[in-house]
């Protein structure tokens, strides 16, 4: 009976090992899959919010990270400098709307060097199915609403939504996401205008 129980302990540890053999195996060999994807994925995103048409570099190879209030977090944000012919053309940036109504959302947002909005993205939500997550681009094309806008002293009012008095819809039983997103974005076009120089000049790594 003794030699039994070591004879099936036995093959539980050889099984065991085999499994997790297999397991790390797996993970090596679709590890460099999965950061393609994501990397792709990243192009793409930043390639909706700074066109083409007004950059013609890797924008995931100018990268630099930045702290400040105004991207609503404490934690160190991407910045990804586009230029044009040599030349800086416009930033997208990483930031957080702290006060969704199911938590925190990532946005990204492009802005030119005239302070204008080219175009805003959700990155990451919890937002509810069917009332907040109309944030999502893939839901409704609301987020293109802050396509062209920029942010002034004389139209900083109408960066509201309109039930706040401003220029932004918000959305039937939800209004807390929209109003959120709009001050994020709202935030983040201000500290673009405030640091722009410093953004261009900052070392291009996206790593602490």
């Amino acid at each position: 009976m003794f030699k039994a129980i070591q004879k099936n302990g036995l093959t539980l540890a050889l099984f065991a090992c085999a499994t997790t053999g297999v397991v790390a195996i797996t993970q090596y060999l679709t590890a460099d899959r999965i950061q393609a994807q994501q990397e792709a994925q990243l192009k793409a995103t930043l390639n909706q919010v700074i066109p083409l048409s007004a950059h013609d570099n890797d924008l995931t190879q100018s990268c630099t990270l930045v702290r400040h209030p105004l991207l609503g977090t404490d934690q160190a944000m991407p910045a990804y400098i586009a230029t044009l012919n040599g030349q800086p053309s416009a930033i997208a940036i990483e930031s957080i709307a702290p006060d969704g109504y199911s938590g925190a959302i990532k946005l990204i947002t492009g802005v030119d060097l005239d302070g204008k909005v080219l175009a805003t993205r959700v990155l990451q939500h919890n937002e509810t199915p069917g009332l907040g997550d109309k944030i999502d681009i893939r839901i409704s094309d609301w987020i293109s609403s802050f396509s062209g806008k920029t942010v002034t002293e004389t139209n900083r009012a109408n960066w509201k939504v309109r039930k706040d008095g401003g220029d932004f819809d918000q959305f039937t039983g939800a209004t807390i996401t929209p109003r959120a997103v709009v001050k994020a974005v709202r935030n983040t076009v201000d500290y673009v205008n405030q640091h722009q120089a410093q953004l261009i000049a900052q070392p291009r790594q996206c790593e602490e």
